[in-house]
């Protein structure tokens, strides 16, 4: 996959597992990105966002450092913190970047000793990872990017204020939300929570 300046080792990744040309969710956000804007990214179902999310988070993060969570993951459900989870394990095969997922059918104080043996990537449900960082004081402020995906499908099942809790304790970091449309509250929570945020809107043929 060409994209400018990307670490050699994702690269070599990302070709094993077939992606080779970037598309043009990817080709056009990479740069924003990876320069650590805010960015709110709009593009339709099958598009590659899950895909996107993971290989950008891999370039910046790179390799495993520290005991404390470093980027934040915010999915819908079950199955999506499973589908990221295995996508992160393919895509980082070449990285020794720790990878962990939580949701509701888990189990809490399993997920609260994982989570303080030290991990750089936590993927989770929005109340699941409220309920660890609130009853088990971990430091939000570690997080290096805080990503919500599908957030127009979390905002609309009221988890706004769930998000807008967990952002709000954390100092400083990369917000960004990966979103089908561009709703209301989408659009609300971003002007509250992002600095100036980069805007994308791709094709619904792409």
């Amino acid at each position: 996959m060409e994209l400018k300046k990307i670490n050699p080792n994702l690269k070599q990744a990302l070709i094993e597992n077939g992606l080779t040309e970037a598309n043009e969710l990817q080709a056009e956000t990479f740069s924003t990105i990876k320069s650590g804007a805010d960015a709110v990214i709009q593009s339709a179902e099958a598009s590659g966002k899950t895909t996107t999310i993971v290989l950008n988070i891999i370039q910046k993060l790179e390799k495993a450092a520290d005991e404390s969570t470093r980027a934040l993951i915010l999915v819908q459900d079950k199955d999506k913190v499973i589908e990221m989870a295995t996508l992160f394990r393919k895509l980082g095969n070449y990285t020794d970047l720790r990878v962990f997922g939580v949701h509701e059918k888990g189990d809490t104080d399993f997920d609260k000793n994982h989570i303080s043996l030290g991990l750089d990537i936590l993927i989770g449900t929005p109340e699941k990872i409220n309920m660890l960082f609130s009853t088990a004081g971990f430091n939000l402020n570690t997080i290096k990017i805080f990503v919500v995906d599908d957030a127009d499908k979390l905002f609309k099942s009221r988890m706004d204020a769930v998000v807008q809790r967990l952002s709000m304790s954390i100092e400083k970091t990369q917000r960004l939300f990966f979103t089908s449309d561009i709703t209301e509250k989408v659009e609300i929570l971003a002007e509250k929570i992002m600095i100036e945020p980069f805007w994308f809107e791709m094709d619904d043929e792409e």
